[in-house]
């Protein structure tokens, strides 16, 4: 008994085609995979020269005690503002860290911290100001003797770190 086996491409042209248009199928479906997928978030380590940082919220009783280590807040998304250096003759300020008003002064770039409270900004040497948007408004509770706001330097081909602390809702 013979069995009757039909080649499944009838030419040599017709299966080497039929392979690279499976192949090709194949590729597609593979780029319109990874295009789907979310850019990815810029890495500090990518950035060399600008600020890098983690915002987090303190609440509540803040006390240190005997059996009480002291918090160190939660990581928390919020809007990063930085401007150029502000000091409190410039701005309004509020009660309780918040600014109202910061006049004509504009924010040289914005970032938004991510779930785990971290943000990244590159930026050019100078000195800055970072302010965090809260609900109640702008929010920076730290000034150095000069009292400028939650002031920070930017060197040449060097990463500033800071943690921005919201506490106006924490008791000391």
């Amino acid at each position: 008994m013979r069995r009757n086996t039909a080649p499944a491409c009838r030419t040599r042209w017709a299966c080497t085609a039929s392979a690279w248009i499976i192949l090709l199928g194949l590729l597609l479906g593979l780029v319109n995979m990874v295009s789907a997928q979310k850019p990815a978030r810029r890495k500090p380590a990518s950035i060399r020269q600008g600020i890098c940082g983690k915002v987090v919220e303190k609440r509540g009783n803040q006390m240190p005690g005997p059996d009480r280590p002291v918090s160190a807040g939660q990581p928390v998304e919020r809007e990063v503002l930085i401007f150029p250096l502000l000091n409190l003759s410039q701005v309004e300020a509020g009660s309780g860290g918040f600014i109202n008003s910061v006049g004509q002064a504009k924010p040289v770039l914005t970032v938004r911290s991510g779930k785990d409270g971290s943000f990244c900004a590159k930026l050019p040497v100078g000195r800055y100001s970072v302010l965090v948007r809260e609900p109640n408004g702008l929010y920076a509770n730290l000034s150095d003797t000069q009292n400028n706001i939650n002031p920070i330097r930017v060197e040449r081909n060097r990463r500033s770190t800071l943690t921005v602390e919201i506490t106006h809702q924490a008791v000391y």
